[in-house]
């Protein structure tokens, strides 16, 4: 019996519906387009540090902590020469923390690698710590205009939505050559731009992602292992290294789930021991 194939269920467009789509978008990005400060510079350095901060977190919580970031470290020098306990801190409020060490790593290798200057090529920027298909291809988008496909949140539910109506768990190698065939080759940074904001507007009222292969909803944060996370490297930044016994008496709310937070911590980098004295990376 010959193996089963997933059912191809991506629509073949003409040129007339491809110049319709594009219009639908447009005509919204014109009337509602959103102001962001990393849209208002193709520095490389500077679109990769809003990609990877805009990861898992909303987008008025980033702009702030963009700001302050890139006034810290405005170039990669900076954030490549900066001790770990400054980045983590400049980071705090956005959450997911291995992102920020993951950055530097990545600073650190444009220095090593490619003297200080992000590199426009895909496989380049995939071999950089923390970068993957994604944000690979939207800071090649974004700071140097190339037409690269690829899907996030608010693009999958544009192409979801005007594409597949009807289908459920619609999966990303479906969307794609609906990516590639849209893309505006004149603009490729507009056109995203364009796209992203279309698909929040879209989620607003009615988030065809869920009916995506690769929706997950995000787990609780209140009472979370995450959360504790959070607790024990704030409190290691803001009021320096601690002995366990110390660390414990910082955090009232201590509980199994600290400890299992600290170990992971411990694992990821994020927190180092030393002779029983625990200190968030230097």
């Amino acid at each position: 019996m010959p193996p089963m194939v997933a059912e191809d269920r991506t629509p073949a467009l003409d040129d007339g519906a491809v110049a319709a789509f594009r219009q639908r978008v447009y005509e919204h990005f014109e009337r509602h387009g959103r102001d962001f400060p990393w849209r208002h510079t193709t520095d490389p350095y500077r679109v990769l540090v809003s990609e990877v901060m805009l990861q898992q977190t909303q987008t008025q919580r980033v702009v702030p902590k963009y700001q302050a970031f890139t006034q810290r470290f405005p170039d990669v020098a900076a954030l490549a020469a900066a001790p770990a306990d400054a980045v983590l801190t400049a980071w705090q409020g956005l959450g997911y923390n291995r992102r920020a060490l993951a950055l530097q790593a990545a600073a650190r290798a444009v220095i090593a690698m490619h003297g200080g200057a992000i590199p426009s090529a895909y496989d380049a920027l995939l071999a950089l710590p923390g970068v993957g298909p994604y944000t690979a291809a939207a800071v090649r988008a974004f700071a140097f205009n190339l037409p690269d496909s690829f899907v996030e949140t608010n693009i999958r539910t544009v192409f979801i939505h005007e594409f597949f109506p009807d289908a459920e768990r619609v999966r990303d190698p479906e969307l794609l050559p609906l990516v590639a065939r849209t893309v505006d080759l004149d603009n490729p940074r507009r056109w995203y731009q364009a796209l992203v904001d279309y698909g929040a507007m879209l989620k607003e009222s009615g988030n065809a992602a869920r009916r995506s292969a690769h929706h997950h909803p995000q787990s609780r944060f209140e009472g979370s292992r995450r959360q504790a996370r959070g607790i024990i490297l704030r409190s290691l930044l803001r009021d320096g290294p601690a002995h366990r016994e110390a660390l414990v008496a910082r955090i009232p709310e201590w509980d199994a789930r600290f400890e299992d937070a600290l170990a992971t911590l411990e694992q990821d980098g994020l927190v180092s021991r030393r002779d029983s004295t625990f200190t968030a990376a230097e």
